[in-house]
């Protein structure tokens, strides 16, 4: 089979690929501004019918209680997306504008194979723990705990890095037991659309166990967080639309997972080597055009060497010039949409307002006459208060702030409504980790360290969510816990 072969993509309701009730929309490359094709453009019936199909998936048949099945449904994923990896590659590319360095790890080849983690987890999991007998309130007693699904998840996701979120829920979910409808981002619907047609054509997955619902309309994602046949509602995106799906929510008082904003903080302590750290904190920054939730987007530097700081984060990324994400050379890319283009430049406008200057970047590139880029952009002048070093931008701006010492670097790291990751650079490796330990996030990378891997569990503190996405805690987000006590006789 290939893939999306007569250019439009479909829906999955009911083990069935179907067109949309609200027709079709465009779906756009944003490197170059052109349409690829039309994905389909559900209605709000199509969403009933998807979470009705759900809940009698989940009811009905035995999906839930049915671990070989599941752990084989899901290694048949797998393995039907590498046998389309190139095919998702090229995709991957054209629908997200990814670069094409990083489908091979988390734009694409690090999900696929993660999936293997959510497998292994399902068959290798202790769903029954014996807690022995006892005599509470003098009745002999044998207890155990059990886990199982928590039933239909509604799940919403994002565009910046689709294939990386849409999997780290399905796979979770569907190992756990659960049924999904999945909402993804109208921004990027060609590379949740495949996950439809190659579930429905290369795995045993029944009817109704996974439905994907692509739509313009984002009420269809408020659809589920409101219904009360959703029982867990994940979301990844903004803080701000985070908040109206905990609000849609609390009507059932159903159980949600949010995974939101971000602007995390890069500590270089005075001890440690300026240019490799000022170097990393500007690559990372260029990376998929600064389109990450955790990229560590305020670069805090000891103030006696604040311009030097500067100047080799400014070489660093005005070397490094928007293009061609096709290209294999390629980090910074584009971002997704003009709108997003306008807001990354809105808030480059506000930065010169409120006292800044740049040390590279600035706009828009000249030489790329198409496109949604915008030029890698370092910002000097300004405080933590400043409204760039506190907001998420999503986009390739880093903004320097100066420290002065240990414990202001601390302070400024946690003064910031988010909590999603920060950066520990310095030379004395148990003073950096005394610092890391002080930082309010929910991953710290250390002189280099990297946390991204399926079994390290991800997500934030304070505004950057609830919960966490993969590893054993991720999984365990899908299950509840029951209690069983039987009478000793």
């Amino acid at each position: 089979m290939a893939l999306l072969a007569d250019g439009v993509s479909r829906l999955l309701i009911d083990g069935k690929l179907t067109s949309g009730g609200a027709g079709g929309f465009a779906t756009v490359n944003p490197a170059t501004e052109e349409v690829l094709g039309e994905a389909a453009n559900a209605d709000a019936a199509d969403m009933d019918r998807a979470i009705g199909a759900a809940r009698r998936a989940f009811d009905e048949t035995d999906w839930s209680t049915n671990t070989e099945l599941r752990v084989r449904c899901i290694r048949q994923l797998r393995e039907a997306m590498l046998e389309h990896v190139e095919e998702l590659r090229d995709l991957t590319i054209a629908d997200v504008g990814a670069p094409r360095m990083l489908t091979a790890g988390a734009q694409l080849e690090g999900p696929i194979n993660d999936l293997s983690f959510a497998a292994d987890t399902a068959e290798n999991y202790e769903w029954t723990q014996d807690l022995g007998e006892a005599s509470p309130m003098g009745i002999p007693t044998r207890r155990s705990v059990v886990r199982e699904a928590v039933g239909v998840v509604g799940a919403i996701t994002p565009w910046n890095f689709p294939h990386q979120i849409n999997l780290a829920k399905l796979g979770p979910a569907l190992a756990a037991g659960n049924t999904v409808v999945l909402k993804p981002a109208p921004d990027t619907p060609w590379v949740a659309a495949v996950l439809g047609e190659l579930i429905a054509e290369k795995t045993d997955i029944p009817p109704g166990v996974v439905n994907i619902v692509t739509s313009t309309d984002h009420a269809l994602g408020a659809m589920l967080a409101k219904d009360q046949r959703v029982d867990l509602v994940s979301f990844t995106g903004s803080t701000a639309t985070g908040r109206s799906v905990m609000a849609d929510a609390a009507a059932t008082i159903k159980k949600v997972f949010l995974e939101l904003g971000g602007k995390s903080a890069f500590l270089v302590l005075d001890d440690a080597d300026l240019a490799a750290a000022c170097s990393v904190a500007g690559f990372s920054v260029c990376l998929h055009a600064g389109q990450g939730c955790a990229i560590t987007t305020r670069l805090v530097v000891p103030r006696a060497r604040y311009d030097e700081a500067v100047a080799i984060a400014a070489g660093t990324m005005g070397s490094i010039k928007a293009g061609d994400p096709s290209k294999p050379g390629t980090i910074c890319g584009p971002v997704i949409s003009a709108r997003q283009r306008d807001r990354v430049q809105s808030y480059l406008d506000l930065a010169i307002e409120e006292g800044g200057t740049f040390a590279c970047g600035g706009g828009r590139p000249a030489d790329q006459p198409a496109g949604f880029f915008i030029e890698p952009t370092v910002i000097a002048g300004l405080t933590n208060e400043a409204r760039v070093a506190r907001e998420e931008i999503f986009g390739p701006v880093l903004t320097v702030i100066p420290h002065d010492g240990d414990d202001d670097a601390v302070r400024i790291a946690n003064d910031s409504p988010y909590g999603l990751s920060a950066t520990v650079y310095g030379a004395d490796a148990e003073r950096a980790a005394g610092v890391a330990a002080r930082l309010r996030a929910g991953t710290v990378n250390v002189n280099g360290g990297v946390w991204y891997s399926a079994d390290m569990p991800f997500g934030g503190y304070k505004q950057s969510g609830n919960g966490r996405e993969m590893g054993v805690a991720g999984f365990e987000e899908y299950l509840e816990i029951k209690a069983i006590a039987t009478a000793a006789n």
